[in-house]
C-alpha cells in the first residue's frame, strides 16, 4: 500500500481522547475540510454521514498500514463486514495548500439511528466549546488586536483580560478575503509565523465576535489552533480563518493601521517591521 491519508473529525483530533492513536502519524494539515454531515451521537463522540452539500472540518494525517489498522479497530470497521459500525471510504479532502484523496470513517447506514443532533458548523471542537461556560482564550491577529471598534460598539469590556503575545507557527498572515475596499487578514497554513494578541474572553463575547467576523454569512469561521503564549504551548485557542480564500488583495490603509496600532506593545517589533516591509514590497503600500 502506498501513502495512506486519513481525515479525522472527532475524538482522533489533536488534544482529543483518542488522538494517542495518531501520535506517531504525520500531520499534513490541522485546518482541513471535506464534504459530509456531522452529528453528535450523544455518546461522547460525533459521527459522519455522507453529503455532497455540507462541510465537515478536521485534520489530515499521513499514516502507516499499522496505524490504519488501529484506527479500523477503534471505529469498529471490518472490510466487507456489513455489521461494521463505520465504513471506511476515500474521498477528496481539501486544505490550504492543496487537496488529496483520503480515508474517512462514515457511519454505516443501518447505524444511522445513532445520529442524534446535527452539528451545523461541521466542527466537533467548536460544537463542544460553544456549550462550555468557562473562559476561552482567543487569538486575534488582525484588526481585533485594536480596541477602537470595541469601544465604539461598547464591547470593550469583553477584551480587558489580555494574556500576552501569541505566536502561531506553521501559518502565514495573508489578506485573502476581498471586501469592497480591499483585503482582510487571514491565517493560511503554509508555513511561517503569525503573531497576535491573546485575550481571555467569556462565552457571552462569542456573539459579538461571530457578528464582527461574518460567521453566519460564511466570511470567516471559528477554529482552534495551538499558540505559544509567553513561552508555553496552549492547545485549542480560538481564532478565525477565512472560509473561501482568494488571491491576496491589498488591505485599505485604515485597516492596516488598526493591525499595526493594535499589535504595538504586544507583538514583537520585528514582526511589525516585517509586516510593513511586506506590505510595501507586495502591494506598494504601507504605514
Amino acid at each position: 500500500m502506498n501513502n495512506i491519508y486519513v481525515f479525522v473529525y472527532g475524538t482522533l483530533r489533536k488534544n482529543e481522547s483518542n488522538h494517542y492513536l495518531l501520535k506517531e502519524a504525520t500531520l499534513i494539515s490541522q485546518q482541513a475540510w471535506t464534504n459530509g454531515r456531522l452529528f453528535d451521537t450523544g455518546l461522547g463522540y460525533p459521527a459522519l454521514k455522507e453529503s455532497k452539500t455540507q462541510i465537515v472540518y478536521g485534520e489530515l494525517y499521513l499514516v502507516s498500514e499499522e496505524q490504519l489498522l488501529r484506527l479500523d479497530e477503534l471505529e469498529d470497521y471490518r472490510p466487507n463486514d456489513r455489521n461494521s459500525l463505520y465504513n471506511r471510504k476515500k474521498q477528496v479532502v481539501f486544505y490550504d495548500t492543496g487537496k488529496i484523496e483520503a480515508y474517512l470513517y462514515f457511519i454505516a447506514k443501518y447505524n444511522e439511528r445513532m445520529l442524534r443532533n446535527p452539528i451545523s458548523s461541521g466542527d466537533w471542537k467548536l460544537y463542544r466549546y460553544e456549550q462550555q461556560k468557562h473562559p476561552i482564550l482567543y487569538f486575534a491577529y488582525g484588526s481585533c488586536m485594536d480596541d477602537v471598534r470595541f469601544k465604539l460598539r461598547n464591547k470593550n469590556h469583553f477584551f480587558q483580560n489580555v494574556k500576552g503575545r501569541g505566536i502561531l507557527n506553521g501559518f502565514t498572515l495573508r489578506f485573502t478575503r476581498r471586501a469592497h475596499d480591499g483585503g482582510r487578514a487571514d491565517i493560511v497554513e503554509e508555513g511561517g509565523v503569525v503573531e497576535g494578541k491573546v485575550y481571555e474572553i467569556n462565552t457571552e463575547c462569542l456573539d459579538y465576535l461571530y457578528q464582527r467576523e461574518g460567521v453566519s454569512a460564511g466570511c470567516y469561521r471559528p477554529t482552534f489552533v495551538p499558540i505559544n503564549l509567553n513561552g508555553k504551548i496552549v492547545e485549542d485557542v480560538l481564532t478565525f480563518t477565512v472560509v473561501n480564500k482568494e488571491a491576496e488583495t491589498a488591505p485599505p490603509s485604515e485597516y492596516l493601521e488598526e493591525i499595526l496600532r493594535g499589535g504595538s506593545g504586544c507583538v514583537s517589533d520585528t514582526y511589525l517591521t516585517s509586516l510593513r516591509e511586506r506590505m510595501k514590497s507586495t502591494f506598494g503600500t504601507g504605514i
